[in-house]
């Protein structure tokens, strides 16, 4: 997956419907309405192509310069890169059956690599990553889509003024970092939510960070096993901590320890993962002893000489560039449906949406871009204010304010009911139909 983008829309003449894929980084146009008569699809990171760069670096905010808050301007190329690394390693493969991923008139190649052959048979339900991003890369470059596409562009500030949306992009070169103003009629933002990583405090961690380098990292700097050597220290409960556990077995010195007694595990793939002959099971860290390197946890016990550090905790919901759009409790406050902020309709979000489980994220990205784009067209169904916010009331008193809320699962045919009647018919063969709801998609 890519670190995020954004879609714009410019208003005019041209007939143009827009379905925009959060997980996928995909942008989809279809012949519509008049409504529109430019777009711009900005993304924080570089093509599909160039997605395995080894390189890492935490995004952090940073703020523009005098020149750019006018309409453009230029500064010294940014010390560190401005898009999230991909988590991409060369011998990934999906955790979810490919049939569920794919879009409903967009199919996935059957094509299995010989190493997941070799794996797991040739019944394999999983792709490899490099299956996935020929698939989405396909969907982008179809019918010219491609053209829309910016890459290796921030969307350093998104703002309503005036009726309209003022967007602040940023692009490097080998020496400067460019910044302009372009001003929209409409914004969808489907740059996903939970990547920034979380790591609790443990007394006594940065000391052991700092030397040597590189010997903490988190589960989305994980490039493959072969760069684990030694004793192994893993903490976290679900699923990348699972995957990166797993996976260092083959290399590191046993056992494993995995830091998972104690805490709540995936509900959708539980803890099989961590019942291996060669991982021990620990609880937490209670703090760091960095001049011998030793993890010491709340039940008294320890380990000493430790090599590596990986942290797979989880993700914090980060929105960096929309100052008048509040993160709250890992939500975003105010969205019907989870798609249409009420404070302004033209601001729209796709892939806002916590666990589903079943592996039908990836469906509920394509309803909800049919939504939006129904919606940026005139055509969709926008219910009034009262009932926007009647909506989020009951939800919240029966989900609670935080994670809750966004989680579809398992209400997920309830969903995907709804959306269709919001999206409404295609008119005149203009625009996606959704299929029904089927329960074997469960």
């Amino acid at each position: 997956m890519l670190a995020g983008d954004s879609a714009f829309f410019h208003n005019g003449s041209a007939q143009r419907e827009a379905a925009v894929d959060s997980s996928l980084d995909v942008a989809r146009w279809d012949s519509s309405k008049k409504r529109f008569n430019e777009a711009s699809i900005e993304d924080q990171a570089p093509p599909l192509a160039s997605l395995r760069d080894p390189g890492w670096a935490i995004p952090r905010r940073r703020q523009a310069s005098p020149d750019s808050a006018g309409t453009a301007g230029a500064d010294p190329e940014a010390p560190q890169p401005r898009y999230t690394e991909s988590p991409i390693y060369p011998y990934l493969e999906t955790n979810v059956d490919f049939l569920p991923m794919q879009f409903s008139q967009e199919l996935i190649s059957a094509d299995k690599t010989d190493l997941s052959i070799s794996l797991y048979g040739a019944a394999i339900p999983f792709r490899h990553d490099s299956v996935m991003q020929r698939y989405a890369q396909e969907l982008v470059n179809q019918n010219g889509y491609q053209d829309f596409a910016e890459y290796n562009t921030a969307v350093e500030r998104v703002e309503g003024v005036g009726g309209e949306w003022k967007a602040m992009f940023r692009k490097g070169d080998e020496h400067s970092d460019y910044w302009w103003v372009e001003w929209f009629e409409a914004v969808v933002v489907a740059s996903g939510h939970y990547w920034l990583p979380y790591v609790p405090h443990i007394d006594g961690f940065e000391e052991f960070e700092r030397d040597p380098p590189g010997s903490v990292i988190y589960s989305k700097q994980h490039r493959g096993s072969d760069a684990f050597k030694g004793k192994v220290v893993v903490v976290g409960a679900s699923v990348s901590a699972a995957d990166t556990v797993f996976d260092s077995t083959k290399s590191a010195g046993a056992p494993i320890q995995a830091v998972v007694l104690g805490h709540t595990g995936n509900p959708y793939i539980g803890d099989e993962a961590f019942n291996h002959p060669l991982i021990h099971k620990r609880p937490s860290i209670a703090r760091v002893g960095a001049d011998t390197r030793t993890m010491h946890f709340v039940d008294g016990t320890s380990i000493a000489s430790v090599d590596h550090l990986i942290f797979g905790t989880g993700h914090t919901w980060a929105l960096p560039f929309p100052p008048q759009v509040p993160v709250r409790n890992n939500r975003v406050p105010g969205l019907y449906q989870h798609l249409v902020w009420r404070d302004d309709p033209t601001l729209l979000f796709v892939g806002a949406v916590g666990a589903v489980g079943a592996g039908l994220t990836f469906m509920i990205f394509e309803w909800q871009a049919v939504y939006a784009a129904r919606i940026l067209a005139g055509r969709g169904t926008i219910p009034p204010l009262e009932e926007r916010s009647r909506w989020e009331r009951e939800r919240v008193e029966e989900k609670s304010v935080g994670a809750k809320f966004t989680t579809v699962f398992p209400d997920v045919e309830d969903y995907l009911e709804t959306l269709p009647r919001l999206v409404g018919p295609p008119q005149k063969g203009n625009g996606r139909a959704l299929p029904p709801f089927e329960k074997e998609w469960e």
